[in-house]
């Protein structure tokens, strides 16, 4: 009896080794070299200014993903159901503006005043005034946008906008989230940044080679975007002329890293007030993860485990703004994450709108 007893653990422990060791996974990873990470000092050190927001209620819709103030003067914000909706600038008013039936990510406004947006399902979009929805395209170099994020529109008319990954399509994958995690896991750094031109209807690659690209935002020139790699910590200036330039490749004239071995993925972009630039750091970084970074082997396996015992960062609210020659200028946290992964701030001249993938409500601060 003993005998078969310890003959049915073996076989079972086998068939679990061979299942961690070999069972399919969607990824294929990539060994990188994390930098080690600063921990939470200096421009970064610990505070609790993020603390204690006040909360603008959205009913039965959560994760503010993205706002802005539209040129009628309200308050725009993508949740997570895919509707946009809209308010005034307290809150009060509040009504579904549209719903693209995908899921809206970033968004900016162009001249004529339609709202133009990174649908991560859809790809980029323009919504009139009068919540008319039409693509604007879906293809570059005749593969599909697969994951579009973040988008800004140039006082030229010109859109420039993320496609976070050509590998994990949020379609394919179960959401947004779930495919952010398979590409950041995977570090086959495929995403890019491109750019729309209204004028020609054409689609073209800026930049390629990032890890996971994600929120853009144009210099005061408009002659560099800031791109946020989120699944390597840091935020790219890439001039805007480049083409299907491979930052993966090493850096040039064209393209340097601004912000490097930041303590957490950098998410949004949002130009603010006085030449600031807000950037929203949605988990902080673990260890685990890090540790990983040189062994492929090893990310494959977490996939073959349950997801409740995936390294999966803790909450943790932080926000930064920075300056466009690369110095941190204001950093705000919560450690205790109650606002949970913060994607970015909208700043106006009285308040501090915070981003949000997941919360309840829409978050802010007096400025």
């Amino acid at each position: 009896m003993l005998k078969k007893l310890i003959a049915a653990l073996g076989l079972a422990l086998l068939a679990t080794l061979a299942y961690l060791a070999l069972w399919p996974v969607p990824i294929d990873p990539i060994a990188w070299s994390a930098p080690a990470s600063p921990g939470y000092t200096g421009a970064h050190a610990v505070n609790d200014r993020l603390a204690s927001l006040n909360m603008i209620d959205l009913g039965r819709e959560e994760g503010p993903e993205h706002i802005a103030i539209g040129p009628d003067g309200r308050l725009y914000t993508t949740v997570a159901s895919g509707s946009i909706l809209r308010m005034n600038p307290d809150g009060s008013g509040r009504e579904a503006f549209v719903n693209t039936g995908g899921r809206v990510l970033g968004f900016d406004f162009d001249a004529q005043g339609n709202l133009i947006a990174a649908d991560a399902l859809k790809g980029l979009l323009s919504i009139s005034p009068a919540k008319q929805v039409r693509v604007l395209t879906d293809k570059v170099e005749g593969q599909p946008i697969r994951y579009a994020d973040g988008v800004v529109v140039a006082r030229s008319g010109r859109m420039f906008f993320s496609d976070a990954s050509t590998r994990f399509a949020p379609a394919d994958w179960g959401g947004t989230f779930e495919a952010s995690v398979l590409d950041i896991l995977e570090q086959a750094a495929t995403g890019r940044v491109l750019e729309y031109d209204p004028a020609t209807k054409a689609t073209r690659v800026v930049a390629r080679g990032l890890a996971f690209a994600n929120g853009v935002a144009l210099s005061s020139d408009e002659k560099h975007l800031f791109v946020a790699e989120t699944g390597k910590y840091r935020i790219w200036k890439i001039d805007v002329e480049a083409r299907s330039l491979d930052v993966g490749a090493g850096t040039g004239a064209q393209a340097s890293v601004l912000l490097d071995n930041l303590p957490g993925y950098p998410d949004n972009l949002m130009r603010g007030i006085d030449g600031k630039i807000w950037a929203g750091l949605v988990k902080p970084r673990n260890p685990a993860i890090d540790n990983m970074a040189s062994k492929p082997f090893l990310r494959s396996v977490t996939l073959r485990l349950p997801r409740s015992l995936w390294p999966v960062p803790q909450a943790y609210g932080h926000v930064i703004a920075f300056s466009e020659d690369g110095r941190v200028v204001v950093d705000l946290q919560d450690v205790t994450g109650a606002y949970p992964e913060t994607t970015g701030v909208t700043e106006t001249r009285d308040r501090l709108y915070v981003q949000s993938l997941h919360a309840k409500g829409l978050g802010w601060l007096k400025r």
